[in-house]
């Protein structure tokens, strides 16, 4: 078992601190962004993500946010969870996810 990483509440926030403009699929692709840069910094890939959570507030966004999920991940095999919530922080967050990661 490696060393584990936990990168927990990432919502779609730019560097400005200002929100991801665009749909849920573009709100997902930068929080997976931001995830991934977080794991890298720690040694770690794509590859090594083993568990996701996504939290969307419209299951209409269902669809788009998985299929970003496919495309980041492709053919790793790792656990996720898709949960519909009342709300996120701010009003115009459409998606927030979490992961985790073993890394060797």
């Amino acid at each position: 078992m490696g060393d584990r990483i936990l990168v927990a509440g990432t919502a779609p926030v730019e560097p400005d601190g200002n929100s991801t403009p665009g749909d849920a699929a573009a709100q997902a692709r930068r929080c997976f962004a931001i995830i991934l840069k977080a794991i890298e910094e720690l040694g770690g890939t794509a590859a090594d993500v083993v568990r996701t959570r996504m939290y969307i507030v419209d299951p209409a966004d269902a669809d788009a946010v998985g299929q970003v999920h496919g495309e980041i991940f492709g053919a790793v095999r790792l656990a996720a969870t898709m949960v519909v919530v009342k709300a996120l922080l701010r009003g115009e967050w459409l998606v927030e996810i979490e992961a985790e990661a073993l890394v060797d």
